[in-house]
């Protein structure tokens, strides 16, 4: 990464000075600022660029422009990382006071006339929209009756994606299904949504000891077929350990980009699929022509992801703890107890 000469150093128990030579306005502009926000919580010029949408030259060099404006290297590389110098880290503090204020800014301007509507855009799961989403909208609605929203159905990397890209301010997610890339914005824990084994109803598991004996040959392929979810290669690492340490044998039968779609073809008799019991409800019941059966595999942690200045800011703050409330009330649906052969040996715990 090219940088301009003369970089500034620091006295012991001083900051580092960023210096902005002359006259800065046609350099120091918002986007370079963005860009330098999204590489800082980022650590790579390759995810900030995804993040962004722009190639990773023209990250590079929108970097390279504010080292030469600041008069002072702002990362240094480390392996395939990037960390962030002291002159850096002293402007990021001053970058996240600029950008957030022009998010108020933005978000302000609709609610300048008396009356005028708010929009609030947020993206998440399909199954936690479905179930928790609802009633923290009825709930918000008596205090803030003149808001609508924009909701996007979105896999956990599009949603990270757009918060990046200021294309929505709040995110609902599992923690479970994406990497440490969420730097730089709030997790508020919602709840805790456990993990069930759904099997086509005519799939009776129960005081099954071995799947070989107790199951016929047909009923044995069905179980061994599994359908899993494209949420990131870890996800499916950790779902594919599981299902090879106490179902030996398997076949991936399908990859779906929702659980929905998986769902549907337990519905159909394909296969089973490991999902989280939020997924298998519908309407507020549990999702019929299945059997679901209680696992022992960690429950997934659904939060909403947002910037840290929206909890503190309406109606954002109060859309947050309905949704909290939410969560303190969800139920999981009824599942049948868990087959003795599905006891997970220690090794995978």
């Amino acid at each position: 990464m090219a940088t301009a000469k003369g970089e500034t150093g620091s006295g012991q128990g001083s900051e580092p000075k960023v210096r902005v030579p002359g006259d800065t306005s046609s350099g120091l502009t918002l986007r370079r600022l963005q860009v330098f926000w999204a590489v800082a919580n980022l650590s790579s010029l390759t995810r900030a660029s995804k993040q962004l949408g722009l190639a990773q030259p023209s990250v590079s060099q929108q970097i390279a422009s504010l080292e030469e404006i600041v008069g002072s290297k702002l990362f240094d590389r480390r392996s395939n990382t990037l960390e962030l110098t002291e002159a850096g880290r002293h402007l990021l503090r001053h970058v996240e006071k600029v950008l957030e204020s022009m998010q108020v800014l933005e978000d302000g301007l609709a609610a300048i006339t008396d009356g005028s509507r708010q929009t609030v855009h947020l993206a998440g799961l399909n199954s936690i929209l479905r179930v928790l989403l609802p009633s923290a909208m009825q709930s918000l609605h008596a205090e803030f009756p003149r808001i609508d929203y924009e909701i996007h159905e979105s896999a956990p990397a599009e949603v990270l994606e757009m918060l990046y890209a200021r294309r929505i301010n709040l995110g609902l997610i599992s923690t479970n299904a994406i990497a440490p890339a969420s730097a730089g914005f709030q997790q508020v824990p919602i709840c805790a949504d456990p993990y069930v084994l759904a099997v086509p109803d005519t799939l009776d598991l129960s005081g099954v000891e071995d799947p070989d004996r107790g199951l016929s040959s047909e009923q044995g392929a069905v179980l061994r077929s599994t359908i899993q979810f494209a949420f990131g290669t870890q996800h499916a690492k950790r779902v594919q350990a599981w299902y090879n340490a106490v179902l030996p044998g398997n076949w991936p039968l399908a990859q779906a980009r929702s659980f929905e779609v998986a769902l549907g073809m337990v519905q159909a008799g394909l296969g089973v699929c490991l999902a989280p019991a939020m997924s298998c409800v519908v309407g507020g019941e549990p999702v019929r022509g299945v059997r679901l059966y209680s696992v022992d595999y960690p429950s997934r942690n659904v939060v909403a992801l947002l910037p840290k200045h929206y909890l503190r800011q309406e109606p954002y703050a109060s859309l947050v703890r309905a949704l909290e409330t939410a969560g303190a009330a969800y139920a999981p649906p009824r599942t049948e107890p868990t087959p003795p052969f599905l006891n997970m040996p220690p090794e995978v715990r």
